[in-house]
């Protein structure tokens, strides 16, 4: 996915900068980058992450990357923020988001003037340089922002730094949130609402759907106002968010809690301990245990001194290399136990199959299956979700196939169902392929029911298909 931070001060920013664009760590894996604007006008600089946090890449850069406007990221794809020179002006833009519609926006840019993009790894065209030139086909950086929420495909949040202050957008439909912090001498914009709290600052207002602001050391200026629908991706709770981050008025921890609970009360398992997949999955089982009566424990720990995040590397089998490395067992908590493990999510099946293996290996009696989400039956179209190249790397579509022959939407619709035969039947399937003592998935209407706000406010494609 990835995140962004941006600040406006009546002093230097850079600290500010540095902490807030670090915190947005669990976000993406492979580029962090930040821009700032002082006297000396635009400096940036941009690192690869991928096997190294942000912090450490970053701290000799410091002392260069002085102003009092800033804006920052973590990437799980392109290299940004951008330094971008027009008819507008010079200007640094940082994004967030996901471009469906690429090259029909590229032949529009090319029409409208725009001679050439450069090329990433690959062939592929940065999607913040596309947000650029669509900015730059306007005749105001705000006319600019509101003709990318009109074209983009997909979803677009965006931060745009000028010499005298900061644009800040939503996305059209609020995929992504994007909140403003405040604190006496300075203003910041930032995807995650706990990155700006130990730097002092205090939550002046969450940007709603599509919402423009325009952020300076002085104050803050509403440019467009929010658009009345919205579709949060609800993954921000499940999986994506940090412990600590509150989306739309609802904690991550408070929900996961709320989404375990009532995973206990449809179960009728009776396992010897309750654990979660470290770390999305412990919040959840929490919840479980604590609605179920069942002890929590920790049969496995993560190893993070040197391993931080589980899908670093772009290649599958080395990501879950890393994740079977990165988990150390504690045996006197797994010989001749049932265990039920709460996971945030199954996608391929690969990971979470190896993890089971390794706990009968150390003398587990039967692992029982639990993930905080329903089935994923569509790959993300809005955030980048899932590195897959292909809806059949899912698991459901892979075990539908093999049932089924061909899928249509009918078909999936059916096996989405949590009271259809089917979706037993295709439950049944994994479990074995993936050798589970028993598999139960969180339904949709519960998930729902554990964020908290209202269903037509959340984004559900990825389980549904609904848009």
């Amino acid at each position: 996915m990835g995140g962004i931070f941006g600040v406006a001060s009546k002093n230097t920013c850079t600290m500010d900068l540095f902490f807030g664009v670090d915190y947005h760590s669990h976000l993406g894996t492979r580029r962090g980058g930040m821009a700032v604007y002082g006297e000396n006008g635009f400096n940036r600089s941009i690192h690869n992450i991928e096997n190294s946090p942000f912090r450490t890449k970053f701290d000799r850069d410091l002392e260069e990357l002085e102003g009092t406007l800033g804006i920052g990221c973590i990437s799980d794809n392109e290299p940004q923020p951008l330094l971008v020179q027009s008819h507008l002006g010079s200007f640094a833009i940082t994004t967030v988001g996901k471009i469906n519609n690429m090259e029909e926006l590229v032949d529009i840019s090319y029409k409208n003037g725009c001679t050439h993009f450069l090329e990433m790894s690959g062939g592929n065209i940065n999607p913040t340089e596309m947000v650029a030139s669509l900015i730059n086909q306007k005749s105001s950086i705000l006319e600019g922002i509101q003709y990318v929420q009109q074209v983009i495909d997909g979803s677009m949040t965006l931060l745009v730094m000028t010499p005298q202050g900061i644009y800040a957008a939503r996305d059209r439909l609020g995929r992504t949130p994007l909140v403003i912090g405040r604190k006496e001498d300075a203003f910041c914009a930032s995807f995650e609402s706990f990155a700006f709290v130990n730097l002092g600052y205090h939550t002046y207002k969450e940007l709603g759907p599509a919402e423009i602001v325009y952020l300076t050391p002085e104050g803050i200026e509403v440019l467009q106002q929010p658009g009345d629908k919205m579709k949060i991706c609800s993954f921000l709770w499940v999986y994506y968010g940090y412990p600590t981050a509150t989306y739309e008025g609802v904690n991550v921890e408070q929900m996961r809690y709320k989404c375990g609970d009532i995973l206990a009360q449809r179960d009728d398992a009776h396992p010897d301990l309750v654990a979660g997949v470290p770390d999305s999955g412990t919040a959840h089982a929490v919840g479980y245990a604590n609605r179920s009566g069942i002890p929590f424990a920790r049969p496995f720990i993560k190893y993070t001194p040197t391993w931080p995040r589980s899908f670093m590397p772009t290649n599958q089998s080395q990501r879950n290399l890393i994740a079977r490395m990165k988990l150390l067992p504690v045996h006197e908590l797994i010989k001749d136990k049932s265990l039920l493990l709460i996971d945030d999510s199954i996608v391929r099946g690969t990971q979470l199959r190896e993890t089971t293996e390794f706990l009968y290996d150390s003398g587990a009696k039967e692992v029982h299956i639990r993930p905080a989400c329903p089935p994923l039956m569509y790959g993300c179209k809005f955030l980048n979700f899932s590195r897959s190249k292909s809806e059949m790397d899912l698991i459901t579509r892979r075990v539908i196939q093999k049932r089924e022959g061909k899928i249509c939407d009918k078909i999936l619709e059916d096996y989405s169902n949590p009271d259809s035969t089917s979706y037993k039947e295709m439950l049944d399937d994994i479990g074995k392929e993936l050798n589970f003592t028993s598999l139960r998935y969180h339904r949709l209407d519960d998930m729902i029911s554990s964020i908290g706000i209202s269903p037509c406010k959340l984004c559900t494609y990825c389980w549904n298909g609904k848009e």
